[in-house]
Protein backbone atom coordinates (compact mmCIF):
# COMPACT_ATOMS: atom_id res chain seq x y z
CA UNK A 1 0.00 0.00 0.00
CA UNK A 2 1.20 3.36 -1.04
CA UNK A 3 1.06 6.35 1.71
CA UNK A 4 1.42 9.70 1.72
CA UNK A 5 2.59 11.12 5.04
CA UNK A 6 2.29 14.98 5.91
CA UNK A 7 4.50 15.92 9.00
CA UNK A 8 4.76 19.41 8.07
CA UNK A 9 4.55 21.74 5.17
CA UNK A 10 7.94 21.06 4.12
CA UNK A 11 8.49 17.54 5.29
CA UNK A 12 6.12 15.07 2.77
CA UNK A 13 6.99 11.65 2.52
CA UNK A 14 6.34 8.72 0.57
CA UNK A 15 6.43 5.50 2.10
CA UNK A 16 5.20 1.91 0.92
CA UNK A 17 4.30 -0.53 3.10
CA UNK A 18 3.10 -4.48 2.47
CA UNK A 19 0.03 -4.38 4.70
CA UNK A 20 -2.17 -1.14 6.62
CA UNK A 21 -2.17 -2.91 10.35
CA UNK A 22 -5.98 -4.13 11.53
CA UNK A 23 -6.09 -1.02 14.33
CA UNK A 24 -5.65 2.34 14.72
CA UNK A 25 -3.11 2.40 17.40
CA UNK A 26 -1.29 -0.77 15.28
CA UNK A 27 -1.05 2.50 12.88
CA UNK A 28 0.19 4.74 15.09
CA UNK A 29 2.74 2.07 16.41
CA UNK A 30 4.19 1.69 12.77
CA UNK A 31 4.43 5.85 12.28
CA UNK A 32 6.44 6.02 15.15
CA UNK A 33 8.80 3.56 14.27
CA UNK A 34 8.95 4.33 10.55
CA UNK A 35 9.44 8.30 11.10
CA UNK A 36 10.62 8.40 14.66
CA UNK A 37 7.84 10.42 16.22
CA UNK A 38 7.45 10.51 19.87
CA UNK A 39 4.16 10.71 22.41
CA UNK A 40 0.43 10.32 21.81
CA UNK A 41 -0.52 11.19 17.83
CA UNK A 42 -3.08 12.48 15.72
CA UNK A 43 -3.65 10.59 12.04
CA UNK A 44 -5.84 12.50 9.89
CA UNK A 45 -6.86 11.20 6.03
CA UNK A 46 -8.50 12.45 3.18
CA UNK A 47 -11.90 11.68 3.27
CA UNK A 48 -13.35 10.97 -0.38
CA UNK A 49 -16.90 11.34 0.81
CA UNK A 50 -15.59 14.85 1.60
CA UNK A 51 -14.12 16.00 -1.34
CA UNK A 52 -10.36 14.77 0.33
CA UNK A 53 -11.05 17.03 3.18
CA UNK A 54 -9.16 16.18 6.61
CA UNK A 55 -10.71 13.98 9.23
CA UNK A 56 -9.56 12.21 12.24
CA UNK A 57 -8.89 8.75 11.68
CA UNK A 58 -11.04 6.89 14.14
CA UNK A 59 -11.47 2.77 12.72
CA UNK A 60 -9.04 1.50 9.64
CA UNK A 61 -11.98 0.25 7.48
CA UNK A 62 -12.43 3.92 6.57
CA UNK A 63 -9.00 4.22 5.07
CA UNK A 64 -9.15 3.81 0.81
CA UNK A 65 -7.99 0.85 -0.52
CA UNK A 66 -4.80 1.38 -2.06
CA UNK A 67 -3.61 4.69 -1.85
CA UNK A 68 -4.08 7.62 1.35
CA UNK A 69 -2.52 10.58 2.47
CA UNK A 70 -2.36 10.89 6.08
CA UNK A 71 -1.36 13.82 8.18
CA UNK A 72 0.40 13.10 11.39
CA UNK A 73 0.58 15.21 14.52
CA UNK A 74 2.61 14.41 17.53
CA UNK A 75 0.82 15.29 20.86
CA UNK A 76 4.30 15.70 22.50
CA UNK A 77 6.61 17.60 20.36
CA UNK A 78 5.85 20.64 19.08
CA UNK A 79 7.23 20.44 15.98
CA UNK A 80 8.81 17.86 13.77
CA UNK A 81 12.40 18.28 12.73
CA UNK A 82 14.12 16.13 10.33
CA UNK A 83 17.48 16.69 11.25
CA UNK A 84 17.39 15.21 14.57
CA UNK A 85 15.31 12.44 13.96
CA UNK A 86 16.31 9.42 11.02
CA UNK A 87 13.75 7.29 9.57
CA UNK A 88 13.31 4.24 7.27
CA UNK A 89 11.75 6.44 4.66
CA UNK A 90 14.63 9.31 4.25
CA UNK A 91 18.01 9.32 5.17
CA UNK A 92 19.17 12.20 3.32
CA UNK A 93 18.99 15.13 6.45
CA UNK A 94 21.81 15.87 9.04
CA UNK A 95 21.11 17.66 12.07
CA UNK A 96 24.89 19.12 11.56
CA UNK A 97 23.78 22.49 9.90
CA UNK A 98 21.03 22.47 13.08
CA UNK A 99 20.20 23.44 16.16
CA UNK A 100 21.51 21.01 18.49
CA UNK A 101 18.58 18.24 18.48
CA UNK A 102 16.50 17.36 21.31
CA UNK A 103 17.14 14.91 24.26
CA UNK A 104 13.82 13.92 24.99
CA UNK A 105 13.28 10.62 23.22
CA UNK A 106 15.08 8.03 25.04
CA UNK A 107 15.15 4.23 25.38
CA UNK A 108 13.21 4.12 28.67
CA UNK A 109 9.63 3.79 30.02
CA UNK A 110 8.03 7.83 31.08
CA UNK A 111 7.48 7.34 34.59
CA UNK A 112 4.64 7.61 35.50
CA UNK A 113 3.42 5.20 32.75
CA UNK A 114 0.12 5.73 30.67
CA UNK A 115 -2.12 2.73 31.03
CA UNK A 116 -3.37 2.81 27.49
CA UNK A 117 -7.01 2.82 26.64
CA UNK A 118 -8.21 -0.45 25.97
CA UNK A 119 -11.03 -2.07 23.18
CA UNK A 120 -14.75 -0.60 24.17
CA UNK A 121 -15.81 -3.95 25.78
CA UNK A 122 -12.83 -4.09 27.71
CA UNK A 123 -13.07 -0.70 28.92
CA UNK A 124 -16.80 -1.16 30.31
CA UNK A 125 -15.83 -4.32 32.13
CA UNK A 126 -13.23 -2.39 34.14
CA UNK A 127 -15.31 0.66 34.64
CA UNK A 128 -17.56 -1.77 36.17
CA UNK A 129 -15.34 -3.53 38.40
CA UNK A 130 -13.60 -0.52 39.67
CA UNK A 131 -17.26 1.01 40.70
CA UNK A 132 -17.87 -2.64 41.97
CA UNK A 133 -14.09 -2.37 44.00
CA UNK A 134 -14.43 0.81 45.45
CA UNK A 135 -17.66 0.17 46.78
CA UNK A 136 -17.27 -2.97 48.28
CA UNK A 137 -13.97 -4.21 47.34
CA UNK A 138 -15.04 -6.99 44.77
CA UNK A 139 -12.25 -8.25 42.36
CA UNK A 140 -13.07 -8.67 38.80
CA UNK A 141 -13.15 -11.88 37.48
CA UNK A 142 -11.00 -11.46 34.34
CA UNK A 143 -11.59 -13.80 31.14
CA UNK A 144 -8.42 -15.09 28.94
CA UNK A 145 -9.81 -12.95 26.44
CA UNK A 146 -10.26 -9.99 28.28
CA UNK A 147 -6.93 -10.54 29.83
CA UNK A 148 -4.88 -11.16 26.13
CA UNK A 149 -6.41 -7.46 25.11
CA UNK A 150 -5.17 -5.70 27.90
CA UNK A 151 -1.84 -7.02 27.60
CA UNK A 152 -1.55 -6.79 24.03
CA UNK A 153 -2.10 -2.91 24.13
CA UNK A 154 0.23 -2.66 27.11
CA UNK A 155 2.88 -4.61 24.60
CA UNK A 156 2.41 -2.05 21.89
CA UNK A 157 2.80 0.61 24.31
CA UNK A 158 5.77 -0.49 25.72
CA UNK A 159 7.28 -1.32 22.66
CA UNK A 160 6.94 2.15 21.37
CA UNK A 161 9.33 3.39 24.19
CA UNK A 162 11.62 0.63 24.68
CA UNK A 163 11.51 -3.44 23.02
CA UNK A 164 13.65 -4.74 25.97
CA UNK A 165 11.98 -3.32 29.01
CA UNK A 166 13.92 -3.60 32.42
CA UNK A 167 12.59 -5.55 35.63
CA UNK A 168 12.24 -2.11 37.03
CA UNK A 169 10.30 -1.11 34.26
CA UNK A 170 8.08 -4.50 34.75
CA UNK A 171 6.93 -3.64 37.92
CA UNK A 172 6.73 0.05 36.93
CA UNK A 173 4.21 -0.36 34.79
CA UNK A 174 1.87 -3.31 36.15
CA UNK A 175 1.96 -1.10 39.35
CA UNK A 176 0.62 1.72 36.79
CA UNK A 177 -2.15 -1.17 35.81
CA UNK A 178 -3.65 -2.05 38.91
CA UNK A 179 -3.25 1.58 40.28
CA UNK A 180 -5.76 3.08 37.39
CA UNK A 181 -7.39 -0.26 37.41
CA UNK A 182 -7.59 -1.68 41.39
CA UNK A 183 -10.30 -4.23 39.88
CA UNK A 184 -7.46 -6.12 38.56
CA UNK A 185 -5.21 -6.24 41.79
CA UNK A 186 -4.44 -10.11 42.63
CA UNK A 187 -5.99 -11.14 46.43
CA UNK A 188 -2.51 -13.51 46.41
CA UNK A 189 0.23 -11.15 46.09
CA UNK A 190 1.73 -9.12 48.11
CA UNK A 191 1.65 -5.76 46.31
CA UNK A 192 -1.37 -7.05 43.90
CA UNK A 193 0.48 -6.70 40.19
CA UNK A 194 3.28 -9.98 41.01
CA UNK A 195 1.01 -12.35 38.21
CA UNK A 196 0.76 -9.03 36.03
CA UNK A 197 4.46 -8.21 35.98
CA UNK A 198 5.33 -11.88 34.73
CA UNK A 199 2.00 -11.86 32.23
CA UNK A 200 3.68 -8.98 30.91
CA UNK A 201 6.83 -10.05 29.88
CA UNK A 202 5.69 -13.36 28.61
CA UNK A 203 3.51 -11.04 26.36
CA UNK A 204 6.33 -9.04 25.50
CA UNK A 205 8.49 -11.72 24.25
CA UNK A 206 5.79 -12.76 22.17
CA UNK A 207 5.41 -9.23 20.59
CA UNK A 208 8.76 -9.25 19.70
CA UNK A 209 8.46 -12.42 18.07
CA UNK A 210 6.15 -11.35 15.76
CA UNK A 211 7.89 -8.31 14.92
CA UNK A 212 11.15 -10.37 14.45
CA UNK A 213 8.74 -12.51 11.59
CA UNK A 214 7.61 -9.75 10.22
CA UNK A 215 11.23 -8.42 9.30
CA UNK A 216 11.61 -5.82 12.03
CA UNK A 217 15.73 -5.14 12.33
CA UNK A 218 16.18 -4.35 15.55
CA UNK A 219 14.74 -7.72 16.70
CA UNK A 220 15.37 -9.87 13.54
CA UNK A 221 19.08 -9.58 14.82
CA UNK A 222 18.80 -11.69 17.78
CA UNK A 223 16.73 -14.17 16.52
CA UNK A 224 18.40 -17.89 16.25
CA UNK A 225 18.56 -20.86 13.81
CA UNK A 226 17.32 -24.16 15.29
CA UNK A 227 20.13 -25.95 17.36
CA UNK A 228 22.22 -23.02 17.93
CA UNK A 229 23.74 -23.80 21.10
CA UNK A 230 24.06 -21.05 23.69
CA UNK A 231 22.68 -17.69 24.69
CA UNK A 232 24.58 -15.30 23.23
CA UNK A 233 24.73 -11.24 24.11
CA UNK A 234 21.63 -9.57 23.60
CA UNK A 235 22.15 -7.52 20.77
CA UNK A 236 20.13 -4.22 21.78
CA UNK A 237 19.91 -0.72 22.29
CA UNK A 238 22.68 -0.60 25.79
CA UNK A 239 22.66 2.91 26.17
CA UNK A 240 19.18 4.61 25.27
CA UNK A 241 20.16 4.65 21.18
CA UNK A 242 16.88 6.09 19.20
CA UNK A 243 17.94 4.50 15.92
CA UNK A 244 19.98 1.53 16.97
CA UNK A 245 19.23 -0.80 13.84
CA UNK A 246 17.15 0.92 11.28
CA UNK A 247 15.52 -0.02 8.33
CA UNK A 248 16.63 0.45 4.89
CA UNK A 249 16.20 3.50 3.13
CA UNK A 250 13.17 3.84 0.87
CA UNK A 251 14.04 2.62 -2.36
CA UNK A 252 17.86 1.38 -1.55
CA UNK A 253 18.99 -1.68 -1.81
CA UNK A 254 21.88 -3.74 0.60
CA UNK A 255 24.07 -3.95 -2.21
CA UNK A 256 23.22 0.04 -3.67
CA UNK A 257 24.48 1.10 -0.42
CA UNK A 258 27.36 -1.08 -0.27
CA UNK A 259 28.38 0.57 -3.66
CA UNK A 260 28.23 3.88 -1.72
CA UNK A 261 30.72 2.87 0.88
CA UNK A 262 33.07 1.87 -1.54
CA UNK A 263 32.79 5.22 -3.37
CA UNK A 264 33.16 6.55 -0.38
CA UNK A 265 36.11 4.86 0.77
CA UNK A 266 37.44 5.90 -2.90
CA UNK A 267 36.51 9.87 -2.18
CA UNK A 268 38.52 10.08 1.72
CA UNK A 269 41.59 8.61 -0.26
CA UNK A 270 41.42 12.16 -2.34
CA UNK A 271 43.64 15.20 -1.33
CA UNK A 272 40.71 17.14 -1.55
CA UNK A 273 37.88 15.16 -0.11
CA UNK A 274 34.22 16.47 -0.90
CA UNK A 275 32.50 16.82 2.67
CA UNK A 276 29.35 17.92 1.00
CA UNK A 277 29.28 14.56 -0.63
CA UNK A 278 30.52 12.50 2.23
CA UNK A 279 28.06 13.81 4.56
CA UNK A 280 24.94 12.97 2.45
CA UNK A 281 26.35 9.29 1.98
CA UNK A 282 27.43 8.98 5.51
CA UNK A 283 23.70 9.73 6.24
CA UNK A 284 22.25 7.44 3.20
CA UNK A 285 24.45 4.67 4.47
CA UNK A 286 23.83 4.46 8.19
CA UNK A 287 21.29 1.61 8.20
CA UNK A 288 24.10 -0.52 6.23
CA UNK A 289 26.80 0.33 8.57
CA UNK A 290 24.70 -0.37 11.76
CA UNK A 291 23.78 -3.48 10.83
CA UNK A 292 27.29 -4.34 9.87
CA UNK A 293 28.71 -2.88 13.36
CA UNK A 294 25.79 -4.35 15.29
CA UNK A 295 25.28 -8.46 13.75
CA UNK A 296 29.26 -8.51 13.31
CA UNK A 297 31.30 -7.10 16.28
CA UNK A 298 33.79 -5.95 13.81
CA UNK A 299 37.56 -4.76 16.08
CA UNK A 300 38.01 -0.80 15.61
CA UNK A 301 41.04 -1.52 12.90
CA UNK A 302 38.08 -2.91 10.42
CA UNK A 303 35.71 -0.69 10.71
CA UNK A 304 38.21 2.01 10.64
CA UNK A 305 39.01 0.54 6.83
CA UNK A 306 35.46 0.24 6.26
CA UNK A 307 33.97 3.39 6.90
CA UNK A 308 37.48 5.81 7.07
CA UNK A 309 34.54 9.03 6.85
CA UNK A 310 33.40 7.54 10.24
CA UNK A 311 36.64 8.50 11.76
CA UNK A 312 36.84 11.92 10.68
CA UNK A 313 35.35 14.48 14.15
CA UNK A 314 32.64 15.94 12.17
CA UNK A 315 31.24 12.56 11.39
CA UNK A 316 31.24 11.34 14.28
CA UNK A 317 29.33 14.18 15.67
CA UNK A 318 26.80 13.38 13.17
CA UNK A 319 26.86 10.02 13.80
CA UNK A 320 25.92 10.29 17.54
CA UNK A 321 22.86 12.25 16.54
CA UNK A 322 22.43 9.98 14.14
CA UNK A 323 21.98 7.17 17.61
CA UNK A 324 20.80 9.76 19.92
CA UNK A 325 18.94 12.48 18.41
CA UNK A 326 21.20 14.21 20.67
CA UNK A 327 24.08 16.87 20.14
CA UNK A 328 27.29 15.07 21.23
CA UNK A 329 30.10 17.96 22.45
CA UNK A 330 26.99 20.39 23.43
CA UNK A 331 25.09 17.63 25.37
CA UNK A 332 28.11 16.89 27.37
CA UNK A 333 29.47 20.48 27.91
CA UNK A 334 26.01 22.12 28.98
CA UNK A 335 25.85 19.19 31.37
CA UNK A 336 29.24 19.79 33.10
CA UNK A 337 28.44 23.39 33.06
CA UNK A 338 25.23 23.06 35.15
CA UNK A 339 26.83 20.43 38.05
CA UNK A 340 29.92 22.40 37.60
CA UNK A 341 30.32 23.73 41.24
CA UNK A 342 28.13 21.25 42.97
CA UNK A 343 30.72 18.67 41.43
CA UNK A 344 33.58 20.64 43.19
CA UNK A 345 32.08 21.09 46.33
CA UNK A 346 31.14 17.13 46.53
CA UNK A 347 35.25 16.24 45.55
CA UNK A 348 36.08 18.60 48.28
CA UNK A 349 33.94 16.89 51.00
CA UNK A 350 36.12 13.78 49.85
CA UNK A 351 39.12 15.02 51.57
CA UNK A 352 40.60 11.30 52.44
CA UNK A 353 41.29 10.74 48.35
CA UNK A 354 44.65 12.08 47.33
CA UNK A 355 44.05 11.89 43.78
CA UNK A 356 41.09 14.63 43.85
CA UNK A 357 42.90 16.77 46.44
CA UNK A 358 45.94 17.05 43.89
CA UNK A 359 43.50 17.43 40.64
CA UNK A 360 41.57 20.23 43.04
CA UNK A 361 45.24 21.68 43.70
CA UNK A 362 45.72 22.62 40.32
CA UNK A 363 43.04 24.68 39.93
CA UNK A 364 44.55 27.32 42.42
CA UNK A 365 46.94 28.28 39.31
CA UNK A 366 43.99 27.72 36.49
CA UNK A 367 40.61 28.28 37.62
CA UNK A 368 39.31 28.57 34.24
CA UNK A 369 36.02 26.91 33.29
CA UNK A 370 37.83 24.62 31.27
CA UNK A 371 40.06 23.72 33.43
CA UNK A 372 37.08 23.43 36.00
CA UNK A 373 35.47 20.84 33.26
CA UNK A 374 39.11 19.24 32.73
CA UNK A 375 38.74 18.65 36.75
CA UNK A 376 35.25 17.37 36.85
CA UNK A 377 35.57 14.33 34.52
CA UNK A 378 39.48 13.45 35.51
CA UNK A 379 38.22 13.02 39.00
CA UNK A 380 34.99 11.03 38.31
CA UNK A 381 36.96 7.18 38.38
CA UNK A 382 38.20 8.21 41.78
CA UNK A 383 35.63 9.80 43.38
CA UNK A 384 33.49 6.85 42.29
CA UNK A 385 36.38 4.27 43.30
CA UNK A 386 36.02 2.65 39.42
CA UNK A 387 38.96 0.42 39.24
CA UNK A 388 40.70 1.25 36.12
CA UNK A 389 41.84 5.01 34.85
CA UNK A 390 40.14 6.96 32.09
CA UNK A 391 43.51 8.88 30.80
CA UNK A 392 47.15 7.76 30.69
CA UNK A 393 49.92 10.33 30.94
CA UNK A 394 53.06 9.94 28.57
CA UNK A 395 56.38 12.60 28.00
CA UNK A 396 56.80 12.93 24.35
CA UNK A 397 60.22 11.73 24.53
CA UNK A 398 58.83 8.02 25.99
CA UNK A 399 59.24 5.49 23.38
CA UNK A 400 55.91 5.62 21.48
CA UNK A 401 55.33 1.96 20.94
CA UNK A 402 54.55 2.59 24.70
CA UNK A 403 52.30 5.05 24.91
CA UNK A 404 48.99 3.09 24.39
CA UNK A 405 49.85 -0.13 25.60
CA UNK A 406 47.48 -1.51 27.41
CA UNK A 407 44.72 0.89 26.84
CA UNK A 408 41.59 -0.80 25.30
CA UNK A 409 39.46 2.43 26.08
CA UNK A 410 40.98 6.00 27.46
CA UNK A 411 42.31 9.04 26.63
CA UNK A 412 46.19 10.01 26.39
CA UNK A 413 47.75 12.73 27.79
CA UNK A 414 51.22 13.69 26.21
CA UNK A 415 53.33 15.93 28.42
CA UNK A 416 55.98 18.39 27.01
CA UNK A 417 57.20 20.75 28.85
CA UNK A 418 54.64 23.08 30.16
CA UNK A 419 52.46 21.48 27.08
CA UNK A 420 49.83 19.17 26.90
CA UNK A 421 48.48 17.23 23.97
CA UNK A 422 45.09 14.96 24.09
CA UNK A 423 44.39 11.72 22.20
CA UNK A 424 41.63 8.97 22.28
CA UNK A 425 42.13 5.63 22.49
CA UNK A 426 40.67 2.26 21.64
CA UNK A 427 41.89 -1.34 21.00
CA UNK A 428 45.67 0.21 21.54
CA UNK A 429 45.14 2.69 18.59
CA UNK A 430 45.28 6.33 18.43
CA UNK A 431 41.75 7.23 16.86
CA UNK A 432 41.67 11.32 17.43
CA UNK A 433 44.92 12.47 17.80
CA UNK A 434 45.94 16.26 18.43
CA UNK A 435 42.49 17.49 20.76
CA UNK A 436 43.05 20.43 21.99
CA UNK A 437 41.57 20.14 25.59
CA UNK A 438 40.57 17.18 27.74
CA UNK A 439 36.70 17.52 28.02
CA UNK A 440 36.38 17.38 23.83
CA UNK A 441 38.63 14.45 24.26
CA UNK A 442 36.44 12.79 26.49
CA UNK A 443 33.28 14.12 23.98
CA UNK A 444 34.91 12.07 21.06
CA UNK A 445 35.17 8.97 22.93
CA UNK A 446 31.68 9.03 24.10
CA UNK A 447 31.11 9.40 20.62
CA UNK A 448 33.06 6.64 19.19
CA UNK A 449 31.74 4.29 22.01
CA UNK A 450 27.85 4.83 20.61
CA UNK A 451 29.10 5.07 17.22
CA UNK A 452 31.49 1.27 17.30
CA UNK A 453 28.43 -0.33 19.64
CA UNK A 454 31.66 -0.54 22.51
CA UNK A 455 29.94 -1.67 25.56
CA UNK A 456 32.00 0.33 28.44
CA UNK A 457 34.87 -1.07 29.80
CA UNK A 458 33.99 -2.48 33.46
CA UNK A 459 36.50 -0.73 35.22
CA UNK A 460 35.06 2.52 34.13
CA UNK A 461 31.29 1.64 34.04
CA UNK A 462 30.18 3.75 36.63
CA UNK A 463 32.53 6.79 35.22
CA UNK A 464 30.97 6.40 31.82
CA UNK A 465 27.48 6.23 33.28
CA UNK A 466 27.83 9.60 34.86
CA UNK A 467 28.97 11.18 32.09
CA UNK A 468 25.93 9.24 29.65
CA UNK A 469 23.05 9.87 31.83
CA UNK A 470 23.98 12.54 34.28
CA UNK A 471 26.10 15.17 32.41
CA UNK A 472 24.81 14.20 28.67
CA UNK A 473 21.15 13.16 30.15
CA UNK A 474 20.59 10.34 27.86
CA UNK A 475 18.86 7.40 29.97
CA UNK A 476 18.92 9.21 33.05
CA UNK A 477 15.77 7.62 34.41
CA UNK A 478 17.40 4.19 35.36
CA UNK A 479 20.83 4.71 36.86
CA UNK A 480 22.60 2.53 39.27
CA UNK A 481 22.40 3.37 43.12
CA UNK A 482 25.79 4.39 43.14
CA UNK A 483 25.30 6.64 40.58
CA UNK A 484 21.56 7.80 41.43
CA UNK A 485 23.40 8.52 44.91
CA UNK A 486 25.55 10.83 43.26
CA UNK A 487 22.76 12.67 41.06
CA UNK A 488 20.93 13.04 44.71
CA UNK A 489 23.91 14.93 46.21
CA UNK A 490 24.35 17.24 42.69
CA UNK A 491 20.62 18.57 43.02
CA UNK A 492 20.94 18.72 46.75
CA UNK A 493 21.71 22.35 47.64
CA UNK A 494 24.01 23.51 49.76
CA UNK A 495 22.76 24.41 53.07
Amino acid sequence: MLLRVILGQEDIRRITIDSMPETVIGLHLMLKNMLGLEGDLVVQFQDPEFSNELCNLSCMSELPKDKVTLKVYSKNLESHQTDSTLDTASLTTSSEESHPPSASRLRQLPQPFQIPTFSFDVELKLRHGNEAFHKDGTLLDVSKDTKSDILDKIAEAIYVHNPYPTREEYDLVSQALVEKHPCLREPGSVNGWYCWKFSLKFKMGNFRQKLRLAGCPELKINSRSPGTPGKGKLKRARKSEVNFLPDLPEGKTQGSLEDERTEMVTEMKKRKIDWQQIKEMMNSTFSLRRKQIVEDEPPVADVRARWPALFSERQIEAEFARLTSVDLKGSLFAGLDKYLLRFLEVYRARSGLVELNSLLSTLDNDSSNQRQRAVVLMGLPYYLKDVAKLYKKVQVTDAEEDWTKGMAVGILMAEQNDRVGFAVVLEEEIIFPSISDFPTAVALLMGLLFALNIDYPRGLKYTFEVIQKVLMDIGGGQCTALVHGLKNRLLRKKK
